[in-house]
């Protein structure tokens, strides 16, 4: 039993040690296959290599593209609580509240209930949200 450990380890460093050989291409190729697909770049480092991230104007969503990522699987459900888009009585006494209510539950939910900030989607600017509320929903 122990000749068949001892040969066992045996193979195991010859493998080991011919994994060591390996040519100056072959070990390129294989850095190639393994390095990382990206790289995250916070605004301001300039150690990334492009230029820094400025501002998110360039890319801002539209009132549509954040509802469909964001809001919509709740208030298309009426899920958590969350009042349906097209239903005129509910949302009725939240509009009287007024647009800069309505923005700030947005941005900020409503504590208490299913509303969280941005509804999830903390990739998107106070901006985009509020350019989505300001489309009709009812």
């Amino acid at each position: 039993m122990s000749r068949i450990v001892v040969s066992f380890v045996a193979l195991c460093a010859a493998m080991a040690a011919g994994a060591s050989e390996l040519s100056d291409s072959q070990r390129a190729a294989i850095e190639e296959r393994i390095k990382p697909m990206g790289e995250v770049c916070l605004q301001g480092d300039a150690s990334c290599g492009g230029a820094a991230a400025v501002g998110g104007a360039a890319m801002a969503r539209s009132g549509e593209e954040v509802y469909n990522a964001a809001c919509m699987a709740c208030h298309m459900t009426g899920a958590g609580g969350a009042p349906v888009v097209g239903d005129a009585t509910v949302w009725a006494d939240r509009i009287a509240k007024g647009m800069d209510v309505l923005h700030d539950h947005g941005i900020n939910g409503i504590p208490g209930t299913g509303m969280i900030a941005k509804g999830g989607c903390m990739s998107c600017s106070d901006e985009e949200v509020m350019a989505e509320i300001g489309r009709a929903h009812v």
